[in-house]
């Protein structure tokens, strides 16, 4: 059983705090903790499909990222620099060796925690970090069109019916000139699941990745090689809209010092989600081996 708390990290109003309160879960007590960490625009319970599983072996936390779910509001503050000082924060006052999974921006920020916490942070798996050259083009990739749609949405309470206008939203294919609906790469429910995530998100955390500046004052590479903890690298595939493409892949996986690398053919972004069992057999491949 999960019991919902408020993660200890204060003063989340404070202008001169560089921490932001956080709203999460915990699992029941084991003697290793993982870290669940969120991509943008969902919430601690994206992890809804391979946290029950993780909880047979692992103390297993979960919170919502500042600016998402029902945790601080931090407007001005949503490059992947700021998120990361939440974390940090968090694993000090648990005072407990962990293992951090992150997926997407919660892997970008689970890296960067890894770098600043090595003798907390044992570990680090990446489920397809959204690499820096893709970034530098997302005006040209179907994220682009879907982050700008949901910064739209921001805020809105009517779930069925965003999850409708999310489905006819056209984007664009891995292929040049290709056009297709939303609703035809997603599934009903993962478009009902944003829908209700956009319900508490703040829609500035959209600025900084769709002006180009989520990444200032986070080095990707140069944060990776200072990640000397076992690290699982788990790639999507470029094609089904994964955000690590091989001009990123293949300088993130050398700059880890110790890196595991898996490429998913045929999975998507959303790996948790589109290949859930996949996802689970390399946890469990990968932790067991700790």
């Amino acid at each position: 059983m999960f019991t919902t708390d408020s993660i200890p990290i204060v003063n989340p109003t404070a202008s001169d705090e560089e921490y932001s309160a956080l709203w999460g879960v915990a699992g029941p007590a084991a003697k290793e903790s993982l870290w669940l960490v969120h991509g943008l625009s969902r919430c601690w319970e994206d992890f809804s499909p391979i946290m029950a599983d993780l909880t047979t072996w692992w103390h297993v936390h979960a919170y919502s990222h500042r600016g998402h779910g029902e945790s601080a509001r931090t407007p001005g503050a949503y490059r992947v620099c700021d998120y990361i000082p939440d974390l940090v924060n968090a694993v000090k006052e648990a005072r407990k060796k962990c293992v951090l999974v992150g997926h997407s921006l919660g892997a970008l920020v689970s890296m960067g925690v890894a770098a600043k916490l090595p003798d907390l942070v044992s570990a680090v798996v990446l489920l397809d970090p959204p690499g820096p050259g893709f970034l530098s083009r997302i005006e040209t990739t179907p994220y682009g069109t879907i982050w700008a749609a949901l910064r739209k949405h921001a805020g809105r309470k009517d779930t069925s019916a965003v999850a409708k206008e999310l489905a006819e939203l056209r984007v664009t294919t891995a292929h040049p000139g290709e056009i297709t609906r939303l609703g035809d790469v997603r599934d009903a429910t993962s478009l009902r699941f944003v829908a209700r995530c956009l319900q508490d998100l703040d829609p500035n955390v959209f600025g900084p990745p769709l002006e180009k500046r989520w990444l200032d004052g986070f080095d990707v590479f140069a944060v990776a090689n200072q990640v000397k903890c076992p690290a699982l690298l788990v790639v999507a595939d470029a094609e089904r809209g994964g955000m690590l493409p091989p001009e990123d892949a293949n300088p993130l996986a050398a700059a880890l010092p110790d890196c595991s690398r898996v490429d998913l053919p045929g999975v998507g972004h959303l790996v948790h989600w589109q290949d859930t069992s996949a996802t689970l057999r390399l946890l469990h491949g990968f932790l067991g081996s700790l």
